[in-house]
């Protein structure tokens, strides 16, 4: 039996059913997310051996005692382990408020999230420098009360989008200019705040890693699990509601996650700048606006661009340093600026 007017042709002369060009697209979508991840690994090895003293990699898994493997497991790997999920934590919230207030301008640093960590983180700093161990509690304390402020500022018979983004610069710019004068106000102590003002992971050790990585474990965990009622918003809170979502505690709930995220990542880095904004731009260009894929790629690009800025400042000119937040600053910018103008020549 050959394979031409049969009724009904064998299997070996069926032809392969063709993928149309969206089941083309997820498809490359996901694989783009798992190279994210299989990728991330490999930054972080590549971070570990930045610095003033080479130093081989095979001692992170083989010790012997000597001073390289004191600096790689004792300076290097916590600081490495911090910068990843502070930066994973930053593009989580950022992801997060982006959706939420459908604005792709929001991020922890814009709606005062980030200044009330660091306005509380400075005042410690300045006003009790002999208590450094309470900074990581102090930064998500004030990270987390100007959340609160924010929403409480904003509400009237609910939370609009624009009410908060209007709240949020308001109080944003309060807080850098109360900043601004308590440094001005203690002149003499400036040098023993800039890293934390800038946003640096010099000094962090494991201490850090124990105070801030469990919440900031948790909160990222869950983090996924909000995938749909981030796209479900995205349309708009009519369409949202008509389609069985209760808006106001959903968003009412991110928002609080959100806060969660930007908080730890103050309180374990500091002020670190476009991580929020750079890291979902990127991975939507990536991956799409479906969040299943979004939040997984935002996560695993946040944490490498949060590293490899970190390793940036310790290589550029050692022994000194450079803070990651101002490597973030010279670099970020004009990688936002290409991404932006990538976006606007597609659309």
């Amino acid at each position: 039996m050959g394979c031409g007017r049969s009724v009904r042709a064998p299997f070996f002369c069926m032809k392969p059913k063709r993928r149309s060009a969206a089941e083309n697209n997820a498809l490359r979508q996901k694989l783009t997310v798992l190279l994210l991840w299989m990728l991330l690994p490999g930054v972080l090895l590549f971070a570990l051996s930045c610095g003033a003293v080479p130093i081989p990699l095979r001692l992170l898994w083989s010790p012997d005692g000597s001073t390289e493997s004191a600096i790689l497991h004792g300076i290097r790997l916590p600081r490495v382990v911090l910068g990843a999920f502070a930066g994973a934590a930053l593009a989580g919230a950022g992801t997060i408020l982006q959706s939420v207030l459908r604005n792709d301008l929001a991020s922890p640093g814009i709606l005062g999230v980030s200044a009330g960590g660091g306005a509380a983180g400075l005042a410690l700093l300045l006003l009790l420098p002999e208590a450094p161990a309470w900074l990581p509690a102090a930064s998500f304390a004030g990270a987390l009360a100007a959340a609160l402020l924010i929403y409480l500022a904003a509400w009237r018979n609910g939370v609009s989008p624009e009410r908060l983004i209007l709240a949020g610069v308001a109080l944003s710019a309060l807080l850098s200019a109360l900043s601004g004068t308590m440094l001005i106000l203690n002149s003499e102590k400036v040098a023993g705040v800039l890293d934390f003002s800038l946003g640096s992971l010099a000094g962090r050790g494991w201490r850090e890693v124990r105070i801030c990585v469990p919440y900031l474990l948790a909160a990222l965990a869950v983090t996924p699990f909000f995938a749909r009622r981030l796209d479900l918003l995205v349309l708009g809170d009519e369409s949202a509601a008509s389609l069985g979502l209760r808006v106001e505690a959903t968003r009412t709930a991110l928002l609080a996650l959100a806060a969660l995220l930007a908080a730890g990542a103050v309180s374990a880095a500091g002020l670190l700048g476009f991580v929020g904004l750079i890291a979902p731009h990127t991975a939507r260009l990536l991956t799409g606006a479906l969040h299943r894929r979004l939040i997984p790629a935002s996560l695993a690009l946040g944490a490498m661009l949060v590293v490899l800025a970190d390793a940036f400042g310790r290589s550029l000119r050692p022994p000194e340093e450079l803070p990651a937040g101002v490597a973030l600053a010279l670099l970020g910018p004009l990688f936002f600026l290409w991404l932006l103008r990538r976006r606007g020549g597609g659309s």
